[in-house]
Formats: C-alpha cells, sequence, structure tokens
C-alpha cells in the first residue's frame, strides 16, 4: 500500500523508546530502582560518582536485554560494549552516561501490528543498555531548581527503529505493539505517567522520491494520546515552514499538552558530539550461548503465537484472539472463563464487552477486575442452559461487581431473577396479552411485523422480565398463525 501524502508530503517517522527494566536494583549499583520515594533517598556512591567508585553490571537488566531479542527475533550479541556519552547537564552527576553505542547487545529484529486491516512490519536497528538520568524539578522550587538523583543508574534498553512509520497513526499503532511486547515478557511495567516506558518520535516531511528530510526528535512522549497530537502537529508545522520557504533545522522539540504544540528545546546533537568511547572501568559483556538457551526455554507464548492458538483452540475471530491478548492478565482470564462455562465465544464477549467497559470507567487493570473468571463462566452457563436472560444476567453481574454477593446462583434466587421454565405458566401470559391486545394481533396477521415486537413486548413485561424470550417468540408466532 503507498503511503499517504499530507499536501504532497511523505511523513517519515522512526522511534526511540526508553524501556525502565523491571529489576530491583539500579544497572551498575545495588540502590533501590523503586518508583516514587523522596528525593535523592535511592543513591549510592556510584549513582553519585564519588570518587574510587566502580560500576558493577546487574545480570538481571541483562537477562531482560536478551529476553526483549528473543521475543523480536533479534541477533543477541555475543560480546558487547560499553561506552561512556559525554555530555554536561545538571542532572548527570559524572559528566556523562554510560550506555552502548558501536556494538549494542540487541542488534536487528521486527515488530509486527496490524492498522486497521493492513499488517505492518516496523524493523529495530538495536536495543542498548544503558543507565538513565537524573531529574531537573523546577515546579516545588520559587526561583531556583532542584535535582533528584533516585532515577540516576535506574536501567534502561533503548529501542531503536528504523524510519519506517508513515503517520501518526502508524507510529501510535507501532508504540502500542511495542508496549504489549515490553509488558507481556515482564521486562518493563510498562507505565507511562511513571516515564517506565518513555517515547521519542523522530519526525521528518519530504516530498515522495526526494532524500531523507531533516527530524526534529518529540521527547517523552508519555501517553498514546498526546503522541498522535504531538506527530500530526509536528508534521504540520514542518510542511508549513518548508511550504513559507524556511529550512528545518535538527532539534529536540518538547510536546506541550495543554496547547497541543511542540516546542523547540535545544538544537539536535550528532553522534560525534557526545565523543563516545569504551568506559575503562567496565569490561566487555559477554553473553554465553547456554544462557540464551537456558531464557529462551522459559519464554512465555508471544502475543501472536497466542492469538493463533486461541483462533484455533476455541474457534475464536481473529479479532477477538488479537484483543484478548493484549495483556496476559486478560487472555490468561479469557483461557480460565473458557475452560470453565465451555462457551468461549460467549466469554470473549463479556470480557470485550462488559467487563472492558468496567476496566476503562474505573482506569483499572485486568490485575483488579472485581469479578473472578470462575464468577464469570458460572454467569455464562446460567445464561447458556436458559436459567437467566441476558438482561438478568447484566443485574448479577453488576452485584458481582459491587461485592454483593460472590455466588452466581444465590444471587439469581435473592434478586428473582430466574427465567419462567414452566411452560403452562408462560403459555397462560401469552394467552392474556394476545387477549388484552386485539389491534396488534390484528396488526400482525396484516403483515406489520412491529405489531409482533410489541407483544413480546408486553410478554416480558407482564412476566418482569423472566420470561425466555426464544420461548415467548416461539409460543406467540404458534398461537397467531
Amino acid at each position: 500500500m503507498t503511503a499517504p501524502l499530507i499536501e504532497g508530503y511523505e511523513v517519515v517517522i522512526g522511534f526511540e523508546t526508553h524501556t525502565q527494566l523491571a529489576t530491583q536494583s539500579k544497572i551498575f549499583s545495588r540502590a533501590s530502582a523503586a518508583f516514587g520515594a523522596e528525593p535523592n533517598t535511592h543513591t549510592s556512591p556510584v549513582d553519585l560518582a564519588l570518587p574510587g567508585t566502580l560500576p558493577v553490571m546487574n545480570r538481571k537488566a541483562v537477562e531482560c536485554a536478551i529476553k526483549l531479542g528473543l521475543a523480536l527475533g533479534s541477533h543477541i550479541a555475543p560480546e558487547s560494549i560499553f561506552a561512556r556519552k559525554n555530555y554536561f547537564y545538571p542532572d548527570l552527576p559524572k559528566g556523562y552516561q554510560i550506555s552502548q553505542f558501536e556494538i549494542p547487545v540487541v542488534q536487528g529484529g521486527t515488530v509486527s501490528f496490524y492498522l486497521g486491516d493492513e499488517k505492518k512490519t516496523v524493523r529495530l536497528v538495536r536495543a542498548h543498555l544503558e543507565e538513565d538520568a537524573g531529574k531537573s524539578l523546577h515546579e516545588d522550587f520559587i526561583g531556583q531548581s532542584g535535582i533528584d538523583l533516585n532515577r540516576a543508574g535506574t536501567p534502561l534498553l533503548e529501542i531503536v527503529t528504523e524510519p519506517d512509520m508513515r503517520s501518526s497513526a502508524e507510529a501510535v499503532a507501532y508504540a502500542k505493539a511495542l508496549h504489549q511486547i515490553v509488558t507481556w515478557i515482564g521486562i518493563c511495567d510498562g507505565n507511562m505517567q511513571e516515564g517506565s516506558f518513555r517515547c521519542d518520535a523522530n519526525v521528518s516531511v519530504r516530498k515522495p522520491g526526494q532524500p531523507l528530510g531533516t527530524r526534529r526528535e518529540i521527547k517523552n512522549l508519555n501517553s498514546f494520546r498526546n503522541m498522535q497530537i504531538a506527530i500530526d502537529y509536528e508534521i504540520r508545522w514542518q510542511i508549513e515552514q518548508l511550504e513559507d520557504g524556511h529550512a528545518i533545522r535538527q532539534a529536540t522539540v518538547l510536546f506541550d499538552p495543554d496547547t497541543g504544540e511542540t516546542r523547540a528545546m535545544r538544537t539536535k546533537e550528532d553522534a560525534a558530539d557526545y565523543r563516545y568511547f569504551p568506559d575503562p572501568d567496565l569490561p566487555p559483556l559477554v553473553i554465553a550461548a547456554d544462557w540464551i538457551a537456558d531464557i529462551a526455554a522459559h519464554m512465555p507464548e508471544l502475543p501472536q503465537q497466542m492469538a493463533a492458538r486461541l483462533m484455533q483452540q476455541y474457534g475464536l475471530p481473529e479479532y477477538d484472539a488479537a484483543t484478548l491478548t493484549q495483556s496476559r492478565a486478560m487472555a490468561a482470564y479469557f483461557e480460565e472463563a473458557a475452560q470453565a462455562c465451555g462457551q468461549p465465544k460467549l466469554a470473549s464477549n463479556w470480557i470485550m464487552g462488559e467487563i472492558s467497559r468496567r476496566l476503562n470507567q474505573e482506569e483499572i487493570g485486568m490485575e483488579a477486575v472485581k469479578v473472578a473468571s470462575g464468577q464469570l463462566a458460572q454467569l455464562i452457563a446460567r445464561i447458556h442452559d436458559g436459567t437467566v436472560s441476558n438482561n438478568a444476567a447484566r443485574q448479577v453481574f453488576d452485584a458481582l461487581w459491587a461485592g454483593e454477593g460472590s455466588e452466581v446462583d444465590a444471587l439469581i434466587e435473592a434478586k428473582g431473577l430466574r427465567q419462567i421454565q414452566d411452560t403452562g405458566a408462560l403459555e397462560k401470559i401469552v394467552d392474556e396479552v394476545i387477549a388484552a391486545n386485539p389491534a396488534n394481533v390484528e396488526q400482525y396477521r396484516a403483515g406489520k411485523d412491529k405489531a409482533f415486537n410489541a407483544l413480546v413486548g408486553q410478554v416480558m413485561k407482564a412476566s418482569k422480565g423472566k420470561a425466555n424470550p426464544q420461548q415467548v417468540n416461539a409460543l406467540l408466532k404458534a398461537k397467531l398463525g
């Protein structure tokens, strides 16, 4: 498919994603990597760059890098090098950042996803290990700034793509797919508000067939919504500049969510400006083949693999399988419910519908779902065997979610929601409705379907919603000829 053009320009987007790794301690010290502590309480002499301190590699961080490489089909370098990236900023105690440059630990790989019905694949250049910097604080200080070094030394895996994306929608879809992978394999908690998953978008525009344009890097996009707004604004801004005869200067820009605009922060540096050289305090990182094999043997089933299995094993449509595998928690919940009730499509419908709606409404994750998979399975079984209608089942679900009870059958009885099973009793109600609504009966016999629906509604009303709609339809049709 040809990339869409905006006012005659082709958009080119590449991503750099800083993924905070799920380790208890920092990448080169034993200081805690936990979020939210009082400023400068999670630090160590290594993080503060005190004289005489030496970095020691965190094995868990390397394991996380190997997991990502395996998940994305990348080459995992048997030997990689740490370098010093030199720049001066108040929140960087050493005056340099320990990162990887010439030989990163993860090389190549791809991330695939669907944009609508079209499958897209974004190529990765690399993923390299590095330490995070501290944080400058301005809002709590009148006329001055403070520095919090709690984050300094937190382990990051920077994941860099080729400039393969051609729209903001494609960029957001890529970011969501990557977010799904790193949380699925357990190397990152994915909390964008806390900075665990920070995306930088490199955006440029060009006329079709022309060389790549000058890029501007939008830093630290911390939500998928802001990501799309920021990229769209930057695209429009660059096109307007070029149309007005101005050249685009390479720069780092920030996005202001209040105005929906990007603004230049500083001129963008190139690699040469950082004066990379191998870190003399760290030996090469050597990864043995048997270590990779051991990690591979314990890797979880990946989202696309699981989606294919759910389609085959449970007969789910592709859309359902893709939705249910957005998180491992949701996929596990579905399988537990489907196996317990024997109705996988109904289980899928409830999870994608009522449960997802509640999770979004209360802004909670699947881990905090308030109806257990076993409870949902029991409720679905009662719908399937005709004990309750769909409307009654929603009332039971509401009660379960609110904690009014834990037993589905007990709630059905307590709320009087059991459908009428006695055919004789239901037939009596149908006869009474037919007798009381001669006009609707005549209209139905004259070919007006709306009149039949009105009669069904009257039966349901008379039964206080306890009649089985399928039985009502069958009885009415039989009696009305």
